[in-house]
């Protein structure tokens, strides 16, 4: 299997690193409201991505968001087992990954608030 993607030229830890003094505000609206749509349809769908960090969404130069690298994605199923913990950056983990709890689509949304902080 291979997947494609397009050419997108920065990162958004790129670009966060370029702007020292801050994002302005229309542009944090617009690419946290893309995150979150991006990961409501992936919720939607029972996927849960588990490594939602700056390196891995995507930005171009007219602020087009992707989230991008599903290496740790996994699809939720009814009764789950067995998920592990060893997912997402530690600067991103929520509650729930560091007293070895089990959770679900909630840890996406965490580290996208990580990321807005």
């Amino acid at each position: 299997m291979y997947l494609v993607f397009e050419y997108l030229e920065n990162n958004l830890l790129e670009v966060l690193e370029k702007s020292p003094s801050g994002i302005k505000l229309p542009t944090i609206r617009t690419l946290v409201y893309q995150i979150l749509k991006g990961l409501s349809y992936l919720h939607s769908l029972n996927i849960v991505h588990r490594d939602i960090k700056p390196e891995n969404l995507l930005v171009s130069k007219d602020n087009r968001l992707k989230i991008c690298d599903f290496g740790f994605a996994r699809q939720l199923k009814d009764k789950e087992e067995g998920l592990t913990d060893y997912v997402a950056t530690r600067w991103y983990r929520p509650a729930e990954l560091l007293v070895g709890g089990s959770y679900g689509k909630e840890i996406d949304i965490w580290a996208v608030g990580c990321i807005m902080c």
